[in-house]
């Protein structure tokens, strides 16, 4: 098989909250997810999960357990239970593990006003009642605790990712085309 047709990239269909890991135009794994509960969109401080083409610019948690509960992307020493989130009705939990993405697509979610990366816009484990009531996001994807666990082993560092309102098993070639200039354009150097 062809480098082309064995991409590993992600695709999120919102409109299903699903996380679908690709390989070329086929679906290898899904994953359920819960995007925003204030919808889609892409202006810093809307609290909205952004669209189109992103990269994970960056990995984090290797060695954490389970569970453990993140602040500005360091594990705090906690581990996630139903007693401290009794304790913290309002927090906003970071579990297990982060990518951090970043926007590829300049003007709509990279750049002044709509930076994703500056957002931070994650893909992170968080708690399974939360993830099951889909839509409940302040912008992020979250996954279950097992299902980030997993995801986190099979991408690395300029995974292209791109996150839709709605996605057609029609549009795989399409968008495999597209995944694979996301990732050329991740792995350039930057001129100074």
């Amino acid at each position: 098989m062809s480098q082309k047709h064995s991409l590993k990239w992600l695709l999120i269909d919102c409109s299903q909250q699903r996380l679908m890991l690709m390989s070329g135009s086929k679906i290898r794994r899904i994953f359920p997810v819960a995007t925003a509960s204030a919808g889609l969109g892409e202006r810093v401080d809307s609290k909205k999960t952004p669209r189109g083409w992103h990269a994970i610019a960056e990995k984090h948690g290797d060695d954490c357990p389970s569970n453990a509960v993140f602040v500005g992307r360091r594990w705090t020493q906690e581990l996630y239970s139903q007693e401290l989130d009794n304790k913290n009705p309002e927090r906003d939990w970071i579990l297990t593990r982060i990518l951090w993405l970043q926007g590829m697509e300049p003007g709509n979610n990279q750049g002044k006003g709509c930076d994703s990366y500056t957002r931070y816009i994650y893909i992170h484990g968080a708690p399974e009642a939360k993830v099951n009531r889909g839509r409940s996001t302040q912008g992020c994807i979250n996954l279950t605790t097992p299902a980030m666990r997993i995801l986190y082993k099979l991408v690395e560092v300029g995974t292209p990712v791109h996150i839709a309102e709605s996605v057609r098993q029609n549009d795989f070639h399409i968008l495999l085309e597209k995944a694979h200039q996301v990732q050329d354009k991740f792995h350039q150097p930057v001129e100074q």
